[in-house]
């Protein structure tokens, strides 16, 4: 049944990227939204003793996957994590992320607190993508995490939902193939409704968002930013010529150095040649 049903999702989402990409290319304007500020990036990326020992005394890093997001799939971007010196796990979301989101919530605040009793550390920093970024916001927001959350950082999360979640309808699969996490993420869903209802940025955390013009995914690409005064990255507002996709997000070099400037608190100026 569970394999029936990941292949269904992949179906569903496979059949949906061309259609998503050739709508985008008719919609998106020209130039950044105001949200994102534009700046010639650093081709400078080198990373000091200084740096990594700064990292490896900073909060741990948790690594929250998304949808049919299994571990190794993470391994990339955690290996460079470990590589500039921070303490790094990937949190792969129960049942692969198929179920309620409220629910990898409360198992996401399980895991944070293993965490945080195997390190001593009072907080973590949390490294979120897609559906993972809202299982972080709702863990946050709802479950206690804002005094156990010092930055978040969410990339290619659909936070105001996605119309390709939407449209499943139409290719004959029913409402998301039954997945409930699809139903909601959803644009207008009620998960939603609650999740975004008041602040976006509640707590003493620290908000950021990193998304690209060619997630084919998350539609409007802008659902993946917050309001209420979050960071919001757009990779093409720095990169205009950097190609990345949905997946790309936690494999592409110039995304890792707008985590990692925001991990560290420094000023987020994204190489653009990083590989």
């Amino acid at each position: 049944m569970l394999l029936r049903t990941i292949l269904a999702a992949t179906t569903a989402a496979t059949a949906l990227l061309l259609p998503a990409t050739a709508a985008h290319a008719a919609a998106e304007p020209t130039t950044p939204p105001a949200t994102a500020s534009i700046s010639t990036a650093s081709t400078v990326d080198t990373v000091t003793a200084a740096d990594r020992a700064a990292a490896a005394a900073a909060d741990p890093v948790v690594v929250v996957g998304g949808l049919i997001g299994i571990s190794i799939a993470y391994e990339p971007i955690a290996a460079r994590l470990r590589a500039d010196g921070y303490r790094v796990s990937i949190y792969q979301l129960p049942n692969l992320g198929f179920g309620d989101i409220r629910e990898s919530a409360r198992a996401l605040s399980s895991y944070v607190d293993q965490v945080r009793a195997a390190t001593g550390a009072s907080r973590v920093d949390l490294v979120t993508h897609s559906e993972g970024g809202l299982v972080s916001r709702w863990y946050v927001k709802f479950l206690g995490g804002s005094a156990k959350v010092d930055q978040y950082v969410s990339l290619g999360s659909p936070q105001y939902g996605t119309y390709v979640a939407n449209i499943v309808n139409f290719l004959g699969l029913g409402s998301c193939a039954g997945i409930v996490a699809c139903q909601q993420m959803t644009i207008g869903s009620s998960f939603l409704a609650d999740l975004n209802a008041g602040d976006d940025t509640p707590g003493p955390v620290r908000w950021t968002t990193v998304r690209t013009w060619q997630d084919e995914l998350v539609r409007p690409v802008d659902n993946a930013a917050l309001a209420d005064g979050a960071t919001n990255i757009l990779v093409q507002a720095w990169c205009p010529l950097r190609v990345v996709g949905h997946l790309g997000l936690v494999l592409d070099g110039t995304t890792y150095t707008a985590v990692r400037q925001t991990l560290a608190g420094a000023q987020i100026r994204p190489n653009c040649f990083a590989v």
